[in-house]
């Protein structure tokens, strides 16, 4: 089984996605191609929230205008340098120079990128900047991966600062526009009532 198709088991899609990515544009813009597995991501999922905890960003072009001053994979690549610079780093990574481009970031104020500096997008790893720890951590994943392994709590230790994702499945996803239709109707979307498996007590 491929990590795409567990994580369809482990976060199956609730709606189709209401987004239409230019790729070419994305790739002339940030000067790369994006991983493959990102890309089906946003076929299957599309940008959007797990359990209104972790953010996976919406595909954004590189440009001098931010789309949102708030968030997104433009504000949250550029705080991700910022951060790079500031934070110490595992020994792993002391001195490296990655090329970073979030993809990711949760409520507990992680975030998570890709090191886009191989020409090779499929093997990009992903590198976290753990806030609780005031940490930056390397994973030799892809991002569906990393997802999958954090739903399983399968790394030796939670990645992430919070438990709320931690061997916690199924998870629910909303993209954004499926979180928007909900709430035009009135509803709470995270409040659906679902069975999760328990959480694994393992550190953090």
């Amino acid at each position: 089984m491929t990590d795409l198709e567990t994580l369809r088991r482990l976060m199956p899609p609730k709606a189709a996605p209401d987004t239409s990515v230019d790729w070419t544009r994305m790739s002339e813009s940030w000067g790369t191609e994006f991983p493959p597995d990102y890309r089906v991501f946003m076929e299957v999922w599309g940008p959007g929230a797990i359990d209104n905890f972790f953010q996976v960003q919406v595909p954004e072009p590189k440009t001098e205008e931010l789309s949102s001053p708030y968030g997104g994979m433009l504000v949250e690549t550029l705080t991700a340098e910022d951060v790079w610079v500031s934070f110490k780093k595992e020994p792993e990574l002391e001195g490296a120079r990655p090329r970073l481009i979030a993809w990711g970031s949760d409520a507990a104020a992680d975030i998570v990128c890709w090191d886009a500096s191989g020409d090779d997008p499929s093997a990009w790893p992903v590198l976290v900047y753990h806030r609780g720890k005031g940490i930056w951590q390397r994973h030799d994943c892809g991002m569906v991966e990393f997802l999958v392994r954090v739903l399983r709590a399968e790394f030796p230790a939670n990645p992430l600062s919070d438990l709320s994702l931690w061997g916690r499945h199924p998870a629910l996803f909303l993209s954004e526009s499926e979180e928007e239709r909900l709430l035009e109707q009135g509803l709470d979307p995270w409040a659906v009532p679902r069975a999760h498996t328990p959480r694994r007590s393992r550190v953090q």
